[in-house]
């Protein structure tokens, strides 16, 4: 718990994570209160059939141009995206409210539904991959996910309840007006966002879109950990898929709760979800995103089990509060995980990839809905439905335990980056990925690492020990734990103009010279602060001499 209060107390210090968080409050309690007032819309217009329809509608087509959308927000500034982004959202939905009011036919209505599902698109990518430029540690970023989740499970519940209370008094196209209004609050917000982030490539060195989506599918797929992952992601958001039609036959035909009904059990995941954040916050700065990542699954599945067998109002009440902690539960590790797993300049389009899943199978989820209530009955689909999760979390078991063992970045390694002016400047989840790419070396008493003249490939960082810097067989200088060597030769491309020795038993953690060229070079303040240590090694030395 201490690591969660640090983590909050810098979430709390830093303006713009709380404007990214507060602009997410305006976009999630439009989004659920919008939510509700479709349901109710194609519910009347059409029964649960229009409902998975409408659902189908709303999230296929944004499923199909997801990897575009984070291609996007990998190409310009990710604030820049998000605002835009809320705008043309708030305009569409204006749209969607004119057309209700005017008695459109109900496929006019749906079509710009989808396009304005399709924009939405853009949001998830931004603001995650946006997210981890704004924290300075891996406690800050699982703080900062637990924060988000937790705004979406407030909004989970106030907007339905928002929702509910506007149905009631006055029409599903004042819903939708309401949900625009709470879109350009959160473009309000995100446009004050005023932190650097890592510059976009110019566009002559931009790849074709097809190219930079594959980057984004690679970083997913040449991981089989994370393809575990995002496979029971994308199971989990099939069952969510689902739920959106599951949940108005719960309210409606089960629990006979009534239209109210609809905004109150959506209300539920919301409370629950609350309560996931909480657990959530004890967790961070503890090993175990995996396993926080099962319980949520099984979270998310066990209780529709248990409703298809008993559906007692009070049941199913209880059963959507459960499944809100788990919701919170798979979100935080999921999301934690990948923005910690991914490379920066690609982490966008990874998250497209997620969403292109997630959306499409949402889509997918809200089809075959219906399909297994008239071949399965009320009852049974949720019965189906709910067995999928606890059944491939159980199969998937050893996978999640053994990502679990490789789940922490290397501490150590960690430490000693974060220490150097060389890598301060590099975001969170860059040093967590350069600290796991790091190996190990233990030079004895004595030993040379590398000679004068030798190609530069490596560049070390001392954990213990101590060196000799010799330049011309003369030693220039010692250098101790904390204390790094050989990145003029890496970034300079010149042999090592020094040569360095082990002065007594030392052990060395080192990074291939591909890796630590990309990393700094890649970033431009990480890129400065190299040039700075250079300029600082040379005017300690010889003029005619460089460092290592």
């Amino acid at each position: 718990m201490r690591a969660a209060a640090q983590a909050l107390a810098t979430l709390s210090g830093s303006k713009d994570l709380r404007r990214l968080q507060l602009g997410l409050v305006g976009s999630e309690m439009g989004n659920w209160a919008y939510s509700v007032a479709l349901a109710i819309y194609a519910f009347d217009r059409g029964g649960a059939g229009l409902v998975g329809l409408a659902g189908f509608i709303r999230f296929l087509p944004a499923a199909v141009l997801a990897p575009f959308a984070g291609v996007i927000a990998d190409r310009y500034p990710r604030r820049r995206v998000l605002l835009v982004c809320e705008l043309l959202r708030a305009a569409l939905l204006g749209g969607v409210a004119a057309l209700v009011a005017a008695g459109a036919p109900a496929g006019t209505v749906l079509a710009l539904v989808a396009l304005a599902s399709i924009v939405a698109t853009v949001f998830v990518p931004a603001k995650s991959a946006l997210t981890p430029a704004l924290t300075d540690t891996p406690e800050q970023l699982t703080a900062a996910n637990v924060a988000g989740s937790t705004i979406e499970s407030v909004g989970s519940f106030l907007g339905p309840a928002l929702g509910g209370l506007l149905l009631v008094a006055s029409s599903v196209q004042v819903v939708f007006l309401a949900t625009a209004g709470a879109l350009l609050w959160s473009a309000a917000l995100v446009s004050r966002i005023r932190a650097d982030e890592p510059p976009r490539p110019s566009s002559d060195e931009r790849a074709g879109f097809r190219s930079e989506i594959a980057a984004g599918a690679r970083a997913i797929a040449e991981d089989r950990d994370l393809r575990v992952f995002v496979a029971l992601f994308t199971t989990q958001t099939l069952v969510a898929g689902a739920l959106t039609v599951l949940v108005v036959i719960m309210a409606l035909d089960l629990a006979h709760l009534g239209r109210s009904g609809v905004g109150l059990l959506n209300g539920m995941i919301g409370i629950g979800g609350l309560v996931g954040a909480g657990v959530g916050l004890a967790l961070v700065g503890r090993r175990g995103l995996a396993f926080q990542f099962a319980v949520g699954l099984l979270l998310w599945g066990l209780p529709l089990v248990l409703v298809g067998a008993w559906s007692a109002p009070i049941v199913v009440f209880a059963a959507m509060a459960l499944i809100g902690v788990g919701n919170t539960l798979v979100d935080v590790a999921g999301y934690t995980l990948l923005q910690r797993s991914v490379a920066d300049d690609v982490l966008a389009r990874a998250f497209g990839i997620l969403e292109s899943l997630i959306v499409g199978s949402v889509a997918i989820g809200a089809l075959i809905a219906p399909l297994l209530v008239h071949g399965l009955g009320n009852h049974g689909a949720l019965v189906a439905v709910g067995a999928l999760l606890p059944a491939l979390t159980l199969l998937a078991w050893r996978r999640l335990q053994r990502i679990d063992a490789a789940a922490a970045a290397p501490t150590r390694g960690l430490e000693l980056l974060r220490g150097l002016d060389l890598f301060a400047p590099l975001p969170q989840p860059a040093l967590e990925q350069l600290a796991g790419r790091l190996e190990p070396q233990h030079v004895a008493e004595g030993e040379t690492v590398f000679a004068q003249g030798d190609p530069g490939d490596r560049f070390y960082v001392i954990d213990s020990g101590a060196v000799e810097v010799l330049v011309d067989g003369r030693k220039a200088r010692r250098q101790g734990p904390g204390e790094a060597f050989g990145e003029i030769a890496l970034l300079r491309s010149v042999p090592r103009t020094a040569a360095v020795v082990a002065e007594e038993d030392t052990a060395l953690l080192w990074l291939e010279s591909d890796v630590f060229i990309a990393a700094v070079t890649g970033h431009a303040p990480a890129s400065r602060a190299a040039d700075a240590v250079i300029a600082a090694r040379l005017s300690h030395a010889r003029p005619t001499v460089g460092g290592p």
